[in-house]
């Protein structure tokens, strides 16, 4: 390729990944910020209900991925990649800013949590138009036999914007108390992302049309009818269905399991500082981040198949290993207590005229450095202990542990194997998904398998797993931290053998 050219193919992938990593970025914020949302927007008498409401609200922003795949998608396909990813930043930009400026669930009641499912799903419509975009708009750019290469700098973006969300969160907590970044400093990454919007909006501008929808335009061989087209033709339509059951709805729960349950499995299960899981799962991307470009250059020389099953397959056999390697890494009854160094402070907390909180805080700190802190909180009624739902005593019990620096790095060794997993089914999804749709129809088509598969199947990963990790500690199961996984080992398993079965190397040149 000639220097003219490679220049060129690069001003198309740093306008496209800015704007794709702002909106992963924006998307992912909440994710990231999970714990405290469910702090602010959701009643905080029953503190498993309010995450797992968090979680779901998370989750709907992905269910409705599909439907903004199938409306961007088909305007794509009818002004252009251009305009359409313009409009999707807007209005995922717009959507994150005001989430940030929500009132907290004390000062508006039932009102706040709509309010922020109601943004979550303007943010997932928008979303469901930015990848297909940037993926097609590169893609188009790129040479013959060079796009899983190009394409997979695109794939780096929402890890990049995963990465950046957790930055924004550390830097923003290191600056303030810790007082105060519970009180209003969590706003602030979502302040955040209005300005990196409007720098992405200034660089988008200047884009042009990608050659290829140029050429079918002015040949006017455009698609009057792109849904129709799509879904609406048999042939078409079995490579959409090839493209969700083989490969994307695979995936897209390897992606979900290596980066978001991880996360919330250190924070939630482990009960680990939240600012150390952002330090170690940060650390954690930025090392596998490459891989995704590797992945996707070796997919142009041995094809888009065997990476992604290998990927697929690898996750299947170890995820079970790993999750238990890293609860036992940080597992109290498996370390030696420093007892003289044990501390109790009683305290007491009035809510109002007539509940008060009895607040017992104890420190510990163990031989091996690690240091935890337990708070257990009552809650009191006239004199007498609350009960809940199911009339049990109104407990709860708050466990925050900071680990030493051996068992970070055993986590973070954990979390990278993962994320190398993730870098091998992603990094030459999008190359895989343009080369099966011709170009009229391509946006279309090649959104909705992505979106279903990342956001139903991916997307709802979450707060499945962490439901199935919840049920089963209430049940007495001695690994109920493992449970969690039966779901994206039983999807991943599906595609594996459908995708084994049914993808055809000549897809990589189908529409080359």
């Amino acid at each position: 390729m000639s220097d003219k050219k490679t220049t060129g193919i690069w001003k198309v992938i740093s306008a496209s990944s800015m704007g794709t990593m702002i909106e992963w970025y924006d998307f992912y914020i909440f994710g990231s910020l999970a714990v405290v949302l469910s702090t602010k927007f959701f009643p905080s008498d029953n503190p498993t209900a309010a995450f797992l409401s968090t979680l779901a609200t998370f989750a709907a922003g992905f269910v409705v991925r599909p439907f903004g795949a199938l409306f961007f998608g088909s305007l794509g396909d009818l002004i252009g990649r251009k305009y359409t990813f313009m409009v999707t930043l807007m209005l995922m930009g717009g959507a994150t800013f005001v989430i940030g400026c929500i009132p907290s669930y004390e000062t508006i009641g039932y009102a706040a949590p709509v309010l922020v499912l109601i943004l979550r799903l303007l943010q997932g419509l928008a979303l469901g138009g930015e990848y297909g975009g940037a993926a097609t708009y590169v893609a188009e750019h790129a040479p013959a036999g060079e796009k899983g290469y190009w394409t997979s700098w695109i794939q780096t973006t929402a890890t990049v914007g995963l990465f950046i969300s957790l930055m924004v969160i550390l830097i923003t907590k290191s600056s303030l108390s810790k007082e105060a970044f519970d009180d209003w400093g969590w706003r602030v990454p979502f302040w955040v992302s209005i300005l990196m919007v409007f720098v992405s909006y200034l660089i988008r501008k200047n884009m042009h049309e990608s050659p290829a929808f140029a050429k079918t335009k002015a040949e006017g061989k455009i698609s009057t009818n792109p849904l129709k087209e799509s879904f609406g033709n048999k042939y078409n339509l079995k490579f959409v269905l090839l493209a969700l059951f083989g490969a994307t709805m695979g995936q897209g729960v390897v992606w979900y399991t290596g980066q978001f349950y991880a996360m919330n499995f250190l924070k939630t299960v482990q009960c680990i500082d939240s600012s150390q899981v952002d330090m170690l799962l940060g650390i954690a991307l930025i090392l596998g981040t490459p891989f995704f470009v590797f992945f996707g250059w070796l997919s142009d020389k041995v094809g888009r198949k065997y990476i992604m099953m290998g990927g697929m397959l690898i996750a299947i056999l170890l995820y079970r290993p790993i999750y238990k390697q890293m609860y036992k890494t940080t597992d109290l009854t498996l370390k030696t207590e420093v007892v003289a160094n044990t501390k109790v402070v009683p305290s007491m907390k009035e809510v109002d005229a007539t509940k008060m909180d009895s607040i017992y805080t104890t420190t510990k700190t163990f031989t091996d450095g690690t240091a935890v802190e337990e708070i257990q909180t009552k809650h009191f009624e006239g004199g007498k202990l609350m009960v809940d739902d199911k009339g049990k005593d109104k407990i709860e019990n708050k466990i925050t542990k900071t680990i030493n620096n051996t068992d970070k790095w055993m986590l973070v060794f954990l979390v990278f194997i993962q994320v190398i997993f993730v870098t091998m089914v992603y990094g030459p999804i999008a190359a895989f998904l343009v080369e099966m749709f011709p170009v009229k129809i391509r946006y279309t088509s090649m959104s909705l398998p992505y979106h279903v598969g990342n956001g139903i199947f991916g997307g709802l990963l979450p707060a499945i797993s962490t439901y199935f990790v919840t049920s089963a500690k209430d049940a007495g199961n001695p690994e109920f931290y493992l449970e969690g996984l039966w779901y994206p080992i039983g999807i991943a398993a599906v595609c594996f053998v459908i995708g084994m079965i049914y993808i055809d190397r000549k897809i990589n040149t189908l529409h080359d």
